[in-house]
């Protein structure tokens, strides 16, 4: 019976949260399976373009977005890192832009998707951004 290998990513949080680890969930688990032992929660990735109808968005902009919008509804944890963003605009245009990436890791519960997408509109608004790319997938957690 072949098995493909489970993928391990491992995943620095900030604010002093404990270097931990996160592995894909396998749709048939075995024996072995480190996921058996772990709880299953969810890794939220959500991109936040940069550029703005007039100007950009500030370091400062994000830094007090991230605490009072995100870090109140996520405390546990979370980490972000800087990008450049490609995406395809309304118009048709392929547009290019600084971006901020959230990983987030957090239980399945409707409270926390209901967080994340507060954390999207909120930035939507704040910023007149046009989208926020989100992508969730099942993740089980062992510290």
């Amino acid at each position: 019976m072949h098995r493909a290998p489970l993928m391990l990513i491992v995943v620095t949080f900030m604010a002093g949260i404990s270097l931990g680890q996160i592995v894909n969930v396998s749709a048939t688990q075995h024996a072995d399976d480190p996921c058996l032992a772990s709880a299953a929660q969810l890794r939220t990735t959500l991109y936040f373009g940069l550029a703005r109808p007039k100007g950009s968005v500030s370091e400062l902009d994000w830094q007090m977005f991230l605490r009072d919008e995100v870090t109140s509804r996520f405390p546990a944890g979370l980490t972000v890192w800087d990008a450049d963003g490609q995406w395809r605009g309304a118009a048709g245009t392929i547009d290019h832009e600084n971006s901020k990436v959230l990983l987030l890791v957090h239980p399945d519960t409707p409270a926390a998707r209901a967080s994340v997408q507060g954390v999207i509109e909120r930035y939507r608004r704040t910023f007149d951004q046009e989208s926020v790319l989100w992508e969730t997938a099942r993740v089980c957690v062992a510290s």
